[in-house]
């Protein structure tokens, strides 16, 4: 599933390790609003969390640069 302009910019601070609040006040959102999203990414890559969910869409990436399809 496709990933939102916004919920890839959350998924990229998520993957440099900021929390909800950091990546909050980084995006000028509420960190509720951040909750959100992340719960968003999270099924929409089919993950456990939301470390999971940067390892599933970089996996997801990689093998679509390859060509390989799931």
């Amino acid at each position: 599933m496709k990933l939102s302009k916004r919920e890839l910019e959350i998924l990229e601070l998520i993957s440099f390790g900021y929390s909800d609040k950091e990546i909050a006040c980084n995006l000028s959102i509420s960190a509720r609003t951040v909750q959100t999203h992340v719960t968003r990414i999270v099924i929409k890559l089919n993950a456990r969390n939301r470390t999971n969910a940067v390892a599933n869409y970089l996996r997801q990436s990689c093998m679509n640069l390859a060509g390989v399809t799931a």
